[in-house]
């Protein structure tokens, strides 16, 4: 029984890590093809279009008698959730990334926790208790976290060399000349990214709630996928203007980066946030982005030679502090969540009524109901 809670405990963390992990090699992948002449609209549609054919027979399958009635709030939440991930999120970030590193954007988005925080507290999701250790510890991590961000983009520094970076002249020549002819369009890069991070945030936040009314991960996760390929198709025409050229892939890096997101970061990501959702908050999926900044940076300076500046690895440890301060503060809400279950769960149940009304757990939710009092404590299900 203690194994059994001791698993059920880790899961979560141990599938954002992994799902970490996979978006670092997104990351590279993807800046590799986009600076190799990769349309990054083109790169959104058909990633949707992967993940869209990956996850619809599993939701067809697997979710038969478990899907809800589709209404038009469900349908309208479902197209809120479209605009905001593939159609913004998707374009924004590509075009940052491309106009940035893949290391600096992987390390940009880590402000992700801290516009989700501020986004759930505003709306009433999350609670902050000034005078609490913990509650403190939320805003000393949300400061902590935007002040590392407005740090590397503010200050870059001298290179940082690190062992596994060191390459040959010609290497570092090259890096060096690609810094250069990218510092006009590196402001641009960076606001694409901030705002591709508040509209990442904003999906997770519309998620939460669209998952209340819709229990249904995998036949969520395909629907946003399927409505998201036919509106980047549709951005992606406008903006290339009909070109059709754009569209040409070969099996090649190209293929490799539509095929690996769609699977990977797009269907994949999709189910499991969902489920980890559910179980913890948007807050805490967003939390893990520092180790996908670590795995990325390692990465891009090895594979991509991108080079690593001093404003860069301040103002990532700097995040990365501020994050952890707000998980830790974020565990004290899960703990006292845990508690309140355990505690209603226990409340005495009796079938027989006897007009004294007391407070029991039905579906989830806590109910007032007749109740008499037994001989001894009746465990509710959740």
């Amino acid at each position: 029984m203690g194994v059994s809670k001791v698993l059920n405990d880790v899961k979560p963390y141990l599938a954002m890590v992994l799902l970490q992990v996979g978006f670092s090699g997104m990351y590279i992948v993807s800046v590799a093809s986009l600076k190799r002449g990769m349309n990054h609209y083109v790169l959104v549609v058909y990633r949707n279009m992967v993940a869209t054919v990956l996850m619809t027979p599993f939701a067809l399958l697997f979710e038969r008698g478990v899907r809800p009635k589709m209404t038009l709030p469900i349908f309208l939440k479902v197209l809120g959730l479209t605009i905001l991930e593939p159609v913004l999120d998707q374009n924004l970030y590509y075009m940052g990334a491309k106009l940035t590193s893949a290391g600096f954007a992987s390390a940009l988005v880590n402000i992700l926790p801290a516009v989700t925080f501020v986004t759930a507290v505003i709306l009433r999701m999350e609670k902050v208790r000034l005078r609490s250790v913990y509650g403190q510890a939320k805003i000393v991590g949300t400061v902590c976290t935007v002040a590392g961000a407005v740090l590397m983009i503010l200050y870059h520094g001298p290179v940082v060399q690190f062992p596994w970076s060191r390459s040959s002249a010609h290497h570092a020549a090259a890096a060096s000349t690609a810094s250069q002819m990218s510092s006009a369009s590196w402001l641009s890069g960076t606001v694409c990214l901030i705002a591709s991070c508040v509209s990442w945030s904003g999906f997770f936040i519309l998620q939460s709630n669209t998952l209340r009314s819709y229990p249904a991960e995998m036949s969520l996760a395909a629907m946003i996928c399927g409505m998201g390929s036919v509106l980047t198709g549709a951005v992606a025409l406008v903006a290339e203007r009909g070109d059709m050229d754009v569209w040409n892939i070969g099996f090649d890096t190209r293929l490799f980066t539509a095929v690996y997101s769609g699977i990977v970061c797009s269907g994949v990501a999709f189910y499991v946030q969902g489920v980890v959702t559910q179980a913890r908050g948007p807050v805490f999926v967003t939390a893990f982005q520092p180790l996908c900044m670590i795995i990325t940076a390692v990465l891009g300076s090895t594979i991509l030679k991108e080079e690593i500046t001093l404003g860069s690895v301040i103002g990532a440890a700097i995040i990365v502090l501020g994050l952890y301060s707000l998980i830790w503060g974020k565990s004290k809400d899960h703990q006292d969540n845990k508690q309140v279950g355990a505690a209603v769960a226990e409340l005495p149940v009796s079938a027989k009524g006897n007009g004294n009304g007391k407070h029991v757990l039905n579906g989830g939710h806590v109910v007032v109901a007749d109740v008499e009092t037994p001989s001894s404590p009746v465990k509710c299900a959740h």
